[in-house]
């Protein structure tokens, strides 16, 4: 691996003009595409072969206008009124006459012909049923559908519009997301002690976001895309692309400082940094890709998506950027008397002698009492974990929106006027009916479900409690009708949840009943479906994932006890990250500082991306700092002095890596959207902990406790393994050549 590279980086830095016009020309491409072709997006969430989802399908075939998508317009008079007022009764059916004129609107109900009308007689709903599904709804329709109310609003009616057709929004990249970039651009200054390497190696990670994310949105023209894609692809592909490069720099600019010949020590910068890219690179890669074995479409492309940008990011790092560097040439040579020069000279001075210096001083520290040390972080992480026992999972709707966007407060109005279980219904769909006897069939199951009405409104006798089913609606093929069921709790309640099992439960005797088969669907009942098999597909992906490390640590660092630790070290930087997200977006501590909109269920996506990022970010540091101390140790240094010597050498850049990936993370927690949001709070916690808790602090120590051990691998299994030579020990150490100033070009 090392000689592959080491000849690749070579070959980009004599040929660096055909490799610079190259990824000018690509660049150039992705432009020109973006602006020609363009991208799209599309919010749905949909999980083939569920139930919910084989239900709509079916309903879909059956009347593609009762699957269409849903809005709703609130209608609220002032204090001490009710909206039976002939001014606003007359106000009302102007916006029902209006409403049914917008595009792609299929039916408009007249609330007091439904009796849609609050308790207390204050407000009134009217459902718009549109034609088309939400993803085919105009970009405009939001403001058309809120055009029409303008004679309620006149007559001095408060107007809420909002439903599931607007619950989600897209996501809005702006300039507060920037200040992690701003925050890398120092950290790369004061790491590489030159504003020429830090501009470099921000322009080459610019360089593969925007390749990799231009091809993603080009991608949304063919396969679904969400919102939230192309910016997880963004956050990811910005910090690792800014990290690899970091490590194949520091690693020239140490060579430098040495005396190497700059062609020389960008190949074999190339060679051992670059190694570790490589494979720091696949394990992310891998685990991304991973999330497609889950078998949900717009998780499997957000993963995809993001995986795509990290190969960008490493092929730019091993091509683009040695070229640049040949076009910098000897100048990226610390000065003898600058800060950069004088940190490379007391590294080179103090090899071999006690550690008096940065990261060697830590892992001296760590390692004096490493039982400790294991003892005190591992106890700490497992106290961090322990919110995550209590993780619930949902996909967001309105109700997790910013408090001052319109779909959030017609979401609340609704709950408060109508109940919280109105903004997600739930669909009973039966099909096969007899169509002589269909509708009493319906209104059966209909009886079942929600029972007899009493004198009292809005009571039953038998069903289930806590519902209010309407009347069922016989389609027009007459031999399937939909049951609605409203529930009295929210679509992310745990009530809700256990309605639809309870529903589900019934389905046998209904079908029974009816002579019909009987499914549960609706977007509510989907959403539940969505978030039940990413729970249920945790634990399988964690042992994925784990049992990945294991083999790819086990190439690379030729050792069976560090792929295990290094395995388990993940685990608790998972847990503690979990519980951390668990604590404030779903108990609601510290929930204000980050501006959470809403505390309740996780959405259900974000733990098993977080999973699959923060197992490509572990294993970043895993690979960058532990071969650095194999590449002590198979130079023959003793084990605890190969720990120290790569602490020493490796430390500096790894913090920078994490300081740049935090920053990045964090930045991205001001975005409003709560997924996105979420994930990035989680991501940072799960760096912050990763890097300076587990491969800073308790690696070390767990390496000094095994000693020589820690490099074991049976004799069976190393003829089996292939060397990959990720320290490049077969790239012999020549003595450094006398360097005459080459030009710049």
């Amino acid at each position: 691996m090392s000689t592959l590279l080491y000849r690749l980086g070579r070959a980009a830095y004599h040929r660096r003009r055909l490799v610079s016009a190259v990824w000018v020309a690509v660049v150039g491409l992705v432009v020109a595409l973006l602006l020609t072709v363009g991208s799209q997006s599309d919010d749905a969430f949909t999980i083939p072969g569920s139930e919910s989802q084989t239900a709509l399908d079916q309903l879909r075939e059956a009347s593609p206008a009762a699957a269409g998508a849903s809005a709703s317009v609130l209608f609220a008079a002032p204090d001490g009124q009710t909206v039976t007022a002939p001014q606003y009764v007359q106000a009302i059916g102007q916006v029902v006459a209006a409403a049914g004129q917008v595009t792609d609107v299929g039916a408009v109900t007249d609330p007091f012909a439904t009796q849609a009308l609050s308790r207390d007689g204050r407000a009134a709903l009217v459902t718009v049923q549109y034609d088309v599904e939400g993803e085919a709804l105009a970009a405009d329709a939001y403001d058309e559908l809120t055009a029409a109310t303008a004679a309620a609003r006149d007559a001095g009616l408060q107007v809420e519009v909002g439903g599931q057709a607007f619950s989600t929004t897209g996501v809005a990249v702006g300039p507060t997301e920037l200040v992690g970039v701003l925050v890398a651009v120092v950290v790369l200054a004061v790491t590489l002690g030159s504003l020429l390497a830090a501009g470099m190696n921000l322009l080459i990670a610019l360089v593969g976001v925007l390749v990799g994310l231009g091809g993603l949105l080009l991608s949304s023209n063919v396969l679904t895309l969400s919102s939230s894609a192309p910016t997880l692809a963004l956050m990811i592909g910005l910090a690792v692309g800014i990290d690899y490069s970091l490590f194949i720099l520091s690693r020239h600019r140490s060579q430098l400082a040495a005396g190497l010949d700059p062609a020389e020590s960008v190949a074999r910068a190339a060679g051992t940094a670059g190694s570790a890219v490589v494979f720091a690179g696949l394990t992310v890669i891998i685990a991304l890709s991973g999330l497609s074995v889950v078998g949900i479409p717009f998780l499997t492309v957000m993963g995809l998506g993001a995986a795509g940008t990290v190969l960008v990011a490493v092929l730019v790092a091993l091509t683009l950027l040695p070229a640049l560097l040949g076009f910098a040439g000897a100048r990226l040579t610390p000065e003898p008397g600058s800060r950069a020069g004088r940190r490379e000279q007391a590294l080179a001075a103090e090899d071999g002698r006690p550690a008096r210096f940065g990261g060697a001083r830590w892992g001296a520290l760590v390692t004096r009492r490493p039982l400790v040390t294991v003892l005190v972080t591992v106890i700490g992480l497992l106290v961090m974990a322990v919110p995550a026992l209590q993780l619930r999972l949902a996909l967001p709707d309105a109700s997790t929106a910013a408090e001052d966007s319109p779909q959030r407060q017609a979401y609340d109005a609704v709950s408060e006027y109508f109940g919280p279980g109105l903004n997600g219904p739930l669909l009973l769909l039966l099909d096969g009916l007899d169509p002589a006897g269909a509708q009493d069939a319906a209104n059966a199951a209909a009886v079942a479900v929600g029972g007899v009405p009493t004198d009292r409104p809005g009571e039953f006798d038998g069903g289930l409690d806590d519902v209010v089913v309407a009347t069922p609606q016989v389609l027009p093929d007459g031999t399937t009708a939909i049951v609605q069921v409203v529930p009295e709790s929210g679509p992310q309640e745990q009530a809700t949840t256990d309605l639809v099992a309870d529903l589900r439960s019934l389905a046998p005797q209904l079908e029974q009943q009816t002579g019909a088969e009987v499914a549960v669907t609706g977007q509510t009942a989907i959403a539940i479906d969505v978030s039940d098999r990413l729970q249920g597909a945790l634990l399988p992906f964690a042992l994925i994932v784990v049992g990945l490390a294991v083999v790819l640590l086990m190439l690379v660092f030729r050792s069976v006890l560090v792929p295990v630790k290094a395995a388990l070290g993940f685990l608790l930087s998972v847990g503690a990250s979990f519980g951390a997200v668990v604590a404030v977006f779903q108990w609601g501590w510290l929930a204000d500082l980050f501006g959470v909109p809403a505390t309740g269920p996780v959405i259900s996506f974000m733990p098993i991306l977080l999973m699959a990022v923060l197992f490509g970010l572990a294993m970043d540091y895993e690979v960058f700092l532990v071969s650095r101390m194999r590449e002590e140790y198979v130079h023959g240094a003793a084990p605890r002095d190969a720990v120290v010597g790569g602490m020493r050498h490796a430390s500096r850049v790894v913090v920078a890596a994490a300081l740049i990936m935090l920053s990045v993370f964090a930045s991205f927690v001001t975005i409003e959207d709560v997924t996105i949001k979420a994930i990035a709070f989680g991501l940072a916690v799960g760096v912050l902990v990763d890097a300076f808790v587990v491969r800073m602090t308790l690696v070390p120590a767990v390496l000094a406790l095994l000693s020589r051990s820690a490099w074991w691998l049976p004799r069976g299994l190393d003829r089996v393994l292939p060397d990959l030579d990720v320290e490049g020990a077969r790239l012999e150490r020549p003595a450094p050549p006398v360097r005459e100033p080459q030009p710049a070009g």
